[in-house]
């Protein structure tokens, strides 16, 4: 992994007499089998080209075993390291490790906002970037699944590393607006990582809907996005103090004669406006009172007047008469 160590193992089982471990590597843009380090008994770790502080001795060299440990390892570290034997009366076996170097991607998730139409246009754009080996980019679309595709492009650097950038394209409607997709990011170097990010359409209101959320207030609905401003007047005249306006919401703070009339509700975003209106009558606020009072009083009398005859202040009952006559009984 770039940044991190590895063990370069060098061990040999003989009972040949070892005077000497050789260290040489291959690697790009550099002689093949370049010797960069020897180790004896006596003098110890000698190299070739300037000390190189990454590289440590971790093994024991009466027990032939020449193991280096690689620090702060970078992508022009990779390629071929071998280990050399001067073993008597043996020759010169020798021990290989190959080196590569694995890069994580630097991951991004860039979301577009598009206006609702019916071009094809990007949504959405996952890159994996300065990978190694390079990264694998796919999407989860959920319930744009048939409504959107994928398209991918690469480009691989000069140092080995590739970038890879997976965009999602649809045509934008406004059903897919707040949509969900995760772009999911799989590399040899590092665990799946996984972006999300709701994908985002403006267009202008729909239909203005005015609700009647209590006797004193109406409030003006729509969808649109970006979010819309709203504003309510009276058609022909200022509102009065007596009506608020909260939000969206129209507030009646009384029911006089003087503030029915026609309301009208207007709803804008950048890409348009639209209007709904509404026809409010009120009456005299006493004289509803006075109606109420009045109207209970009389459905409490009206039974006791139809059952009691008057004058009497006695109950009276009918009884018909076979002929025709009423007679009355008490």
């Amino acid at each position: 992994m770039l940044g991190s160590s590895a063990v370069l193992p060098c061990h040999i089982i003989t009972n040949d007499r070892l005077s000497q471990i050789t260290w040489q590597k291959t690697i790009k843009g550099k002689a093949p089998d370049d010797v960069f380090l020897t180790i004896q008994p006596k003098n110890g770790l000698k190299f070739s080209n300037g000390q190189d502080l990454r590289f440590q001795f971790i093994g024991n060299f009466n027990d032939k075993n020449e193991t280096l440990k690689f620090s702060n390892m970078t992508l022009k570290d990779e390629g071929s390291y071998t280990c050399i034997f001067s073993l008597f009366p043996g020759g010169t076996p020798s021990r290989n490790s190959q080196l590569v170097i694995l890069v994580p991607p630097i991951t991004n998730l860039m979301d577009y906002t598009p206006l609702e139409g019916n071009e094809e246009v990007p949504l959405a754009t996952c890159t994996a970037a300065a990978s190694k080996p390079k990264a694998e980019v796919r999407w989860i679309k959920g319930s744009l699944e048939e409504k959107i595709r994928e398209e991918l492009k690469e480009t691989r650097h000069a140092n080995g590393t590739t970038t890879t950038w997976s965009t999602l394209l649809g045509k934008p409607g406004r059903e897919m607006n707040g949509q969900l997709v995760k772009c999911v990011i799989s590399s040899e170097a590092t665990k799946d990582e996984i972006l999300e990010t709701n994908i985002q359409v403006h267009y202008p209101p729909g239909n203005v809907n005015i609700f009647e959320r209590s006797e004193f207030s109406h409030e003006c609905e729509t969808e649109a996005n970006p979010k819309v401003t709203v504003i309510w007047t009276r058609s022909g005249q200022p509102l009065p103090p007596s009506v608020e306006v909260v939000g969206a919401t129209l507030q009646f703070s009384s029911q006089s004669n003087d503030l029915s009339g026609l309301y009208q509700c207007e709803t804008t975003n950048p890409y348009g406006s639209k209007q709904a209106y509404l026809f409010v009558q009120f009456s005299s606020g006493n004289c509803n009172l006075f109606c109420v009072l009045v109207g209970l009083l009389i459905i409490l009398i009206l039974p006791i007047l139809l059952f009691l005859l008057p004058g009497t202040g006695k109950c009276q009952r009918f009884q018909s008469d076979p002929r025709g006559d009423d007679k009355k009984s008490g």
